[in-house]
This record gives structure tokens, C-alpha cells and sequence, in this order.
């Protein structure tokens, strides 16, 4: 398989965990989205959407939107699972993990920011402030389905590690990149917290990938 990846491309955060979890190996290519790689020819051709990730199989068929790819990756490589055995289970992890990945993240986006840029015109203080409204409000509808819920554990849904702490630390990621205190979700902040403690989690980070830029390395 050929894993088509960015460091800091949140979307390409989710599927490395996954692979990570699931331990399945591919080959990495790294697309550039600062040097507008993904906007080649050559990258088109694998995603017309010019977005990342991308996930070619081993047969040449192309799998795009991190979802979907994990969701195949969920049923092709089975342990661990990543979705709960039971349907309202299942349906609840599905909907923590979409609150981030169609509500919040899609708004914090290199190719929104430069619309709101070119087409726009906001001045550097505008764009930081819609980041930082949409980040906040993803921090605060998950704390509300997490805190207190019974079904919470460890993790987001029980004690290990399903889709939606995948979802979920992606986006603490980028509120932590703001320098967004979670001090008001604490919630959050603990299974984020617990989820990096795992190698698959922490190994995924943008911060320790091989195109990652040195002055953006762990220290």
C-alpha cells in the first residue's frame, strides 16, 4: 500500500494512527501542501480533490477521506477494533468522531484559510479569531457528549481506543498549536492526554513524521 501524507495534515494524523493500531505497514509519500504539491498533476490524478490523505491499495484503488480509509482499514484488518460491537455503540463513537472531522476540522483547512485570504481579504487577526471560534466550539460539543456520560471511560467510548479519540486528538492538536487552554474541558484534555501516552498515538504526532521540519520537531 502507498500512504500519501503531510505532517501537518490533520486528516493524515487520523490514518497514521490507525495504521499504527493496526499495525499494517505502507509506503509513505509525502506531499507538500505548503510547495502546493497536492495541486500537481500527478496528485490529481490519484485524488481529484487534491486533499489529503490518499490510500492506494496493493490492486492501484485509490481510497480518499481519512474516514473512509480507516473504516476500511477497520473492517480489512480487524484487531484491534476500532468501532464498538454494539450498534448505539457504534453510533456514538461515529458521531464523536464526526463532530471533528465534519463539523470542526473542515473549517480550520489550508484551502479555507486561503480562501479567506485571497478571496476574502481578513487581516491575519480576523483569520485567528475564526480559527479559534471554531476550535473552541468543537472542545466544548465534545466535552458535553463526554463528561459524565456512562458510557465514557479511559477513552472516548469505554477503555480503549476507538475512532473517536482518533478524531480527538487531532483536534486538541490544533487548539494546543492556537495555544487554546483546555483547562475548561478537562474531559478532553485527560483521554487526549491518555491516547498519546500510546506509541501508535505518539508516533503518529506531526511533530515526530520524516518530512516534518526540524524547527517543528519535539524537543
Amino acid at each position: 500500500m502507498q500512504f500519501f501524507s503531510f505532517w501537518r495534515s490533520l486528516a493524515s494524523f487520523r490514518v497514521r494512527i490507525a495504521l499504527n493500531l493496526k499495525g499494517v505497514p505502507a509506503e509513505v509519500v509525502f506531499v507538500d501542501i505548503d510547495a502546493d504539491a497536492h495541486r500537481t498533476d500527478a496528485y490529481r490524478k490519484i485524488n481529484p480533490q487534491m486533499a489529503l490523505p490518499a490510500l492506494v491499495t496493493d490492486d492501484g484503488t485509490v481510497l480518499f477521506q481519512s474516514l473512509a480509509i480507516i473504516d476500511y482499514l477497520d473492517e480489512t484488518y480487524p484487531g484491534p477494533p476500532l468501532l464498538p460491537p454494539d450498534p448505539l455503540g457504534r453510533a456514538r463513537v461515529r458521531g464523536l468522531a464526526l463532530i471533528v472531522a465534519c463539523e470542526g476540522h473542515p473549517l480550520l483547512t489550508p484551502r479555507v484559510r486561503r480562501y479567506l485570504d485571497h478571496e476574502l481579504d481578513l487581516r491575519d487577526s480576523q483569520q485567528n479569531a475564526w480559527r479559534r471560534h471554531w476550535t473552541i466550539e468543537t472542545l466544548a460539543a465534545l466535552e458535553g457528549h463526554l463528561a459524565g456520560h456512562n458510557a465514557t471511560g479511559q477513552f472516548c467510548h469505554g477503555d480503549a481506543p476507538t475512532l473517536a479519540d482518533i478524531c480527538l486528538v487531532g483536534h486538541v492538536t490544533a487548539a494546543m498549536n492556537q495555544q487554546i487552554s483546555l483547562s475548561p474541558w478537562p474531559t478532553v484534555k485527560r483521554i487526549h492526554d491518555t491516547a498519546m501516552a500510546l506509541p501508535a498515538f505518539a508516533k503518529s504526532h506531526p511533530s515526530a513524521q520524516p518530512d516534518t521540519p526540524e524547527a517543528m520537531r519535539a524537543k
